[in-house]
């Protein structure tokens, strides 16, 4: 991980332009002033419709109140030029009356000497409508200006004449300032508390997002400890938030497998290095030993028989060593590739049981001793096995005694699994060597190796074989009473 990002992410949580404590504060605040508008908006256009509706309802209370005979001489006594009683109902609103002819009568002029406005012809025959049809209900009111563009609110109601006949319209117009005045008065309120509530919000806003902030604040802290290079921290998680619990767990399992990739390429190093070594050294000995042996003939010994042919059957013999720990190193190189095995059906025994001869003659004067169980067939690379047989025999030949030395070879089917033991009398394997002994170019005694030609890789390439037929191989052992070595392989059905 870079050490850039872990800086940003860390920056993200200090106060700052750019950090997630600012972003989240501007962010919740912004959200919260936009929701504020929008009710006051809301609150605007709803009070300003409730106003007018309530005043023209009480307009029409009012007109409604006075009987329309009434309101018919009244407009008689405007016709004639009478000055007619103030209405003290409407004392700052102009009152209009507009006769079924059309003709309109002027009630109650406004004090201020502002004109009533004229509707359209539409409004005026909505109204009479409603009067013909009780279920008819026009609108509560209208709003509309006058030739000096005064706004004002505009109340028609239909009255009757005498007798029940047919009466005019009564038009009240008022100046829509006063209603206004006290709709921004309530939006002034409206706005102050709501500047208010923003500031509560900001001051609560502090604490709570810091608190919020905090699992993520720790999260963060690891990781700088964990980018400076200490791989061993985890995040920790089961903080109450659930994602960033979730963010920790998966970052400490990536963490997991960054540390085993790393341990197993610091092995991996280290056995390169150690097998490096090891192979050089091995290769070198018995070059060592071919070149000392020409520069003994290039002195004069090619003229002695006796030394001549002692220094070729030495020669011949490291030759033969390390040709085969050349094949033995490149064997392990292709194991070490997974190659492709030729497996077929086969069983364990009735290999062993062909290698009998080989193995007898392999152990000269020693006792050799093969117990053969019947078993399932399995799927085995023949030669690969064999292999693995000769391994273990001559590990086994290499360790005991050439007359007193006892060897049992044995194949056996138990609990799922065939079974192949090889076990002697020899010295034995010291507890805490046991653990070594499959490692490459590993010898217990190094001088006996030797002796026999042994490379140290033979238990290596047994272990690789069995391993990729997907069977396990083991060693008990007691010093000075011999070792067992054991290969098991899983008894599944073998298929053509």
């Amino acid at each position: 991980m870079k050490p850039g990002r872990l800086n940003l992410a860390a920056g993200m949580l200090r106060p700052g332009t750019g950090s997630l404590r600012s972003q989240l504060m501007v962010r919740s605040l912004l959200l919260l002033a936009i929701l504020l508008v929008g009710v006051g908006i809301f609150q605007y256009l709803f009070m300003e419709h409730f106003l007018y509706r309530n005043k023209a309802d009480a307009v029409q209370r009012q007109i409604r109140a006075v009987p329309g005979e009434m309101w018919q001489r009244i407009a008689e006594g405007s016709r004639r030029g009478r000055d007619n009683p103030p209405f003290f109902g409407f004392p700052s609103a102009t009152v209009v009356y507009r006769d079924p002819t059309g003709a309109v009568y002027d009630l109650a002029p406004d004090p201020k000497g502002i004109s009533a406005p004229v509707l359209a012809a539409k409004a005026y025959e909505e109204v009479q409508l409603a009067l013909r049809n009780e279920r008819t209900r026009p609108p509560r009111y209208w709003i509309a200006k006058n030739g000096e563009g005064t706004e004002q609110l505009v109340v028609l109601q239909n009255v009757r004449g005498f007798g029940g006949a047919a009466g005019g319209i009564i038009q009240v117009s008022m100046d829509t300032a006063p209603l206004k005045t006290d709709l921004y008065r309530q939006l002034a309120i409206y706005g102050g508390i709501s500047f208010i509530a923003l500031l509560l919000g900001w001051l609560l806003f502090v604490p709570v997002i810091r608190r919020t902030l905090v699992p993520l604040s720790n999260v963060t802290a690891r990781m700088e400890k964990i980018d400076s290079g200490s791989l061993g921290e985890r995040l920790p998680s089961g903080q109450g938030q659930a994602e960033i619990d979730q963010l920790a767990s998966s970052v400490n399992r990536m963490l997991e497998r960054l540390d085993e990739s790393f341990r197993s390429e610091r092995e991996a190093k280290e056995r390169m290095r150690r097998f490096v070594a090891d192979a050089s050294h091995e290769l070198r000995t018995p070059l060592t030993s071919i070149h000392g042996f020409l520069e003994v003939l290039l002195r004069g010994a090619a003229a002695h028989p006796e030394q001549l042919e002692r220094s070729l059957r030495s020669m011949h013999g490291e030759s033969l060593r390390l040709s085969k720990l050349v094949q033995d190193l490149l064997l392990l190189a292709r194991l070490d590739h997974q190659p492709k095995l030729d497996k077929t059906p086969a069983d364990l025994g009735g290999i062993v049981e062909e290698m009998e001869a080989q193995l007898r003659l392999l152990a000269q004067d020693r006792e050799v001793r093969v117990e053969l169980s019947p078993t399932p067939r399995l799927l085995l690379d023949r030669d690969k096995i064999k292999q693995v047989v000769l391994n273990l025999f001559h590990n086994a030949v290499q360790h005991t005694d050439p007359q007193q030395g006892r060897i049992l070879v044995s194949v056996s089917f138990s609990g799922g699994k065939v079974t192949l033991i090889v076990s002697d009398n020899g010295t034995g394997i010291p507890p805490a060597q046991l653990p070594l002994i499959f490692d490459r170019f590993y010898r217990l005694d190094e001088s006996r190796a030797r002796i026999h030609g042994g490379t140290g890789l033979g238990l290596s390439i047994s272990r690789s074989i069995v391993e990729l037929h997907g069977g396990s191989i083991g060693a008990d052992s007691e010093v000075g009473r011999g070792s067992a070595f054991r290969v098991e392989f899983p008894a599944e059905p073998a298929s053509s």
